[in-house]
């Protein structure tokens, strides 16, 4: 029995200190299953022509401000400066912050920003769109149904968010190639020893 704990704990203790393959994981299944989502989704965002960047379009306000829309009768023009701007920083949100963090570039930051971006996406999807009101899209935890849109799916989206904040892109990123390189990452050379007096 002790050779079995013994064994257990050298083989676990090799994977801890492994600790680039929980982050590099992490950015792997978020590139599989979420970047291809947020970017079709931002897609659907853009206005038409070359500066659709610029100009968001009319389903764009309808998925970001559904009861500002429909109080308008989507009329785009009766909307203010305050939506177009949101709109705007929501759709382009949803274009840098995934591609960010699939490269491996200031990626805890892009991490946060993607938290932010799915906390304000699933209040949208509640309040606006009034999922609220529709339990099996709200779901519950603890009740043995794992595949809820909302408090289900969207708090494992979180956590592995939450990987990338706390434990970084791991070393296949672009952090960690440029972080070798930087001058506050290098180690600073030893203080000069003192002079030892030689005994008369």
């Amino acid at each position: 029995m002790r050779y079995l704990i013994s064994l257990h704990g050298r083989v676990f203790a090799a994977v801890e200190r492994a600790d680039w393959i929980l982050p590099t994981l992490a950015r792997l299944m978020f590139a599989a299953i979420l970047l291809v989502y947020f970017w079709n989704s931002a897609l659907t965002k853009l206005g038409g022509g070359v500066t659709g960047l610029f100009s968001p379009s009319m389903g764009a306000y309808a998925q970001i401000f559904p009861r500002a829309m429909e109080a308008a009768g989507y009329d785009v023009g009766q909307l203010s400066a305050y939506h177009t701007a949101v709109v705007l920083a929501g759709t382009w949100a949803e274009f840098l912050l995934p591609l960010l963090i699939v490269l491996g570039l200031l990626t805890r930051l892009a991490a946060l920003g993607m938290i932010g971006f799915v906390a304000v996406q699933s209040l949208t999807d509640l309040y606006g769109h009034g999922a609220i009101d529709e339990p099996e899209t709200v779901g519950a935890w603890f009740d043995g149904a794992p595949d809820a849109a909302l408090l289900d799916q969207r708090a494992l989206w979180i956590f592995l968010l939450l990987v990338l904040v706390f434990k970084g892109a791991g070393p296949l990123s672009l952090d960690h190639v440029l972080s070798r390189n930087a001058p506050w990452v290098r180690p600073a050379s030893p203080p000069p020893r003192p002079a030892t007096r030689q005994a008369p």
